[in-house]
């Protein structure tokens, strides 16, 4: 049986509704009109509710039966606008029908435990993320000249990623070695003193929005790298804010990311009690633990364009902060040039050495 979906359409003209990142309404390209989240939302909620007490068609069947397994990773559901019936993975929570292209949401993909806390809107468009991509070709010393003329971006697509957010607070108790140096003269000879010290510290730290994305699909690199996101301009979540723009749900619970998520509470947790201890030439840690006293975590779908491009047969990927607009990504190396600038430097430089010691 097919899974009712929601096609936002204008109530002017009926044409397709898209989330405008300038505007944060929902806009209509054909009319111009422009709609608030909420009341669309509420007319809407009052459709589904009249259109519940409405017996639900069955879908055609036709072809041999999925296996369990092949059942169990996808999803069926028709379009709205041209009828289309269109098969997704079970991951998929908002998508474009690729007959009619009206954005279309999915959700019964996020009911029960599913459903997202929060969300912070796309604040950067298509055209933004590929002029970023530009941008970041320039200034690369070994990028290939044919690199920026001659690959090709495959495919352009703003992904709500699922992140899981996590709260909390740890407890640490840190030993370290530390060591201060003193120069001084006695007559022509340079004396140095080096001390050392034990060096304790102790104390706790409470972390709000750890960021660990929940999508297997997502390279965790990527992800990591093009934070910080602005946690001021979360929003209480809306399939409203996800027309125009793909969405994951998470396939990796919370307590699959927790570890990742501690893994970077510890070290932040190190490097602040390490902070504490001023007036060292050198520190080094020896021993200590440290402790999450509690630790919570927030479902959340935050915005990323990704970019793929191709090149002499190989595929590049490329990540965008769809609201601060940091891009990370992939590039090739030209060898040649490589090495022609590391004998330039390491030949002079040799040249030199022989000079000196004799």
């Amino acid at each position: 049986m097919a899974t009712n979906i929601t096609n936002y359409q204008c109530p002017a003209c009926t044409g397709p509704l898209h989330f405008g990142t300038v505007s944060g309404k929902l806009e209509c390209e054909y009319c111009g009109l422009s709609f608030d989240v909420d009341v669309i939302e509420q007319l809407y909620a009052d459709k589904e509710q009249a259109a519940a007490a409405q017996p639900e068609p069955e879908a055609s069947m036709g072809g041999g039966e999925w296996s369990e397994e092949e059942a169990a990773r996808l999803r069926a559901y028709a379009c709205p606008s041209c009828g289309a019936e269109l098969i997704c993975d079970d991951t998929t929570a908002a998508t474009s029908c690729p007959y009619c292209g009206n954005p279309s949401v999915i959700p019964a993909q996020f009911s029960g435990h599913l459903r997202p806390d929060c969300v912070i809107p796309f604040r950067l468009d298509k055209n933004a993320a590929v002029s970023a991509l530009a941008r970041y070709y320039k200034g690369k010393r070994f990028l290939p000249k044919s690199f920026a003329s001659g690959n090709h971006i495959q495919e352009i697509k703003g992904v709500y990623v699922p992140f899981w957010l996590f709260d909390g607070k740890s407890e640490g108790n840190l030993h370290f070695r530390g060591t201060t140096v003193q120069v001084h003269r006695m007559g022509d000879v340079e004396v140095t003193v080096t001390n050392h010290f034990r060096v304790v510290r102790e104390g706790t730290v409470d972390f709000q929005k750890v960021p660990v994305d929940g999508s297997s699909k997502m390279p965790n690199a990527h992800m990591d790298a093009i934070e910080p996101f602005d946690y001021g301009e979360l929003k209480e979540f809306s399939t409203a804010y996800l027309p125009g723009f793909l969405a994951d749900k998470y396939d990796q619970d919370s307590a699959e990311c927790k570890d990742r998520a501690y893994a970077r509470i510890r070290a932040s947790t190190e490097d602040a009690l390490a902070a504490t201890a001023r007036g060292y030439a050198t520190l080094r840690q020896e021993s200590g633990t440290v402790r999450l006293q509690k630790c919570g975590a927030k479902y959340a779908l935050l915005p990323v364009w990704m970019l793929a491009t191709r090149w002499e047969g190989k595929d590049f990927l490329f990540a965008m902060n769809g609201q601060t607009g940091k891009l990370v990504g992939d590039l090739p190396m030209d060898w040649v040039k490589f090495w022609l600038w590391f004998f330039g430097i390491s030949l002079p430089l040799m040249g030199l050495l022989d000079l000196i010691l004799l």
